[in-house]
């Protein structure tokens, strides 16, 4: 719903079609509030209870979209502001910076804006990795 018929995704998706490639689109529902609680929970091994502030936040921020869910958490996690406290033994994270943490509206943006942070040469493998499917043998 978040991709208009212009982004460039879909050019992309039309143009391997001319080559009798059949792409597999998959549709993802968002989440609700308790659904990204019990997940977040799950992930961080703590209970809901403990989870809820920062499931609000990431819910706020995503709205509830399972892929940016990931991607956020991901993103957090890599900047330190979600990080593995080894003296309590517990996962643990900065709300306020997470509230003020600037991420943009749009997923597909989003996840164009991380792909382009990759290097040149992992952006061209994943073009050519992507035309052999869900799955392909690296050796």
């Amino acid at each position: 719903d978040e991709m208009t018929g212009d982004h460039q995704i879909w050019n992309m998706i039309n143009s391997v079609k001319h080559f009798s490639i059949t792409p597999t689109i998959v549709e993802l529902t968002c989440m609700d509030k308790d659904n990204m609680n019990t997940l977040v929970s799950n992930i961080l091994c703590l209970s809901p209870r403990l989870t809820q502030s920062l499931s609000d936040i990431l819910y706020h921020k995503t709205k509830g979209n399972p892929l940016f869910f990931c991607q956020l958490m991901i993103s957090l996690n890599r900047e330190g502001l979600l990080s593995v406290s080894l003296s309590r033994r517990r996962w643990e994270w900065d709300e306020e910076k997470i509230q003020l943490r600037k991420i943009p509206d749009n997923v597909a943006f989003f996840f164009s804006k991380m792909i382009n942070e990759l290097s040149e040469d992992v952006r061209t493998a994943l073009r050519v990795m992507s035309c052999f499917g869900s799955s392909a043998k690296i050796s």
